[in-house]
């Protein structure tokens, strides 16, 4: 009886549990960013962008450069915390990180496009760090023309690299909180609720009100208002 109670146990034991080997399989590390310095690149910024998708406010860049001694704990895509947890580690990475934002907003998302706009970011951001960084890794597919360090575009990168994943984090609190703001200027909106985002609602408020000047008037529906 008491053989077959500790197989039960073992069985059930969470390390045994493939979710659990996955959970941390999936989760970013610092493996690329050594790798690089061990290559002699000692300074390794991440950059990652938040806002491709909505049809109003910018898209925001960040880029960061880990202190290889003292990393947050926690870190993660951004896409995978609450709101909590992005707040406070964004509050850890600007304490213990060196840290650049840049952003490319609705008109500049409307004369050019939406990619080449999140590039752009990305480089200002890389070229506004307080030291330039020895190599730069991309969350996505792309590297930002213009660069004056290497560069490497990272697929699913703020789920591979730490420093993309606190890049990932400090752009998505900008925004979010630059899409507060916006919202007392343009309180018909709710940009406090949805961040620009195409909800019902926010589409409701377009059918509504029209376009603001926050609106990416290339992005559908917004196509419709043009020459009004």
């Amino acid at each position: 009886m008491r053989r077959a109670s500790l197989r039960r146990m073992k069985r059930s034991t969470p390390a045994d549990s493939p979710a659990l080997f996955e959970l941390l399989a999936n989760r970013p590390d610092f493996n690329l960013e050594r790798a690089l310095m061990r290559d002699g690149y000692a300074r390794v910024a991440g950059a990652d962008e938040a806002g491709r998708g909505p049809l109003a406010g910018p898209v925001v860049a960040a880029a960061v450069v880990l202190d290889p001694d003292n990393i947050p704990a926690g870190l993660n895509d951004s896409k995978k915390l609450s709101s909590a947890q992005r707040d406070g580690l964004y509050a850890d990475i600007l304490a213990s990180s060196m840290v650049s934002i840049a952003s490319s907003g609705p008109r500049r998302i409307d004369d050019t496009d939406i990619l080449k706009a999140s590039l752009d970011a990305m480089r200002r951001a890389i070229a506004g760090l307080a030291l330039p960084p020895s190599f730069a890794l991309f969350d996505g597919r792309d590297v930002p023309p213009g660069l004056t360090c290497p560069g490497k575009a990272v697929v699913k990168g703020d789920g591979r690299s730490l420093s993309i994943a606190a890049a990932s984090i400090i752009a998505k609190v900008t925004r979010d909180r630059m899409m507060d703001q916006a919202a007392r200027i343009y309180s018909a909106y709710g940009f406090e609720v949805h961040a620009g985002y195409a909800t019902a609602f926010h589409r409701d408020r377009i059918a509504e009100h029209g376009p603001c000047p926050l609106h990416r008037m290339t992005f559908r529906p917004l196509t419709g208002f043009a020459g009004e």
